[in-house]
Parts: C-alpha cells; sequence; structure tokens
C-alpha cells in the first residue's frame, strides 16, 4: 500500500506543477495583436 500511496502523490505532484505552469502562462504571457490577411483564390467563388 505505500509504494500506491507513494505513486499517487507523485502523479498529485505533477498534475499541480502542469496545472501551475498552465495557469502561469493564462496569466502572465500577453499576445500580440496583429492584422491578419488571407488571399483566397477566385475559383473558390464560382459555382460548380
Amino acid at each position: 500500500m505505500p509504494s500506491l500511496f507513494r505513486f499517487l502523490m507523485v502523479l498529485a505532484v505533477i498534475a499541480g506543477i502542469v496545472y501551475g505552469v498552465i495557469f502561469a502562462l493564462a496569466n502572465f504571457v500577453n499576445p500580440k495583436p496583429r492584422e491578419m490577411s488571407v488571399t483566397i483564390p477566385a475559383d473558390r467563388f464560382l459555382k460548380r
């Protein structure tokens, strides 16, 4: 039973670290807004 408890604790610590990293990225990294243009070929507008 102690090995199962140790395994679950390791998984909980790893999950906590991953959650912390995701939380930090979501709150402390700000994306830079920029313009975006997409060229659509003319043949996409033709009816088939």
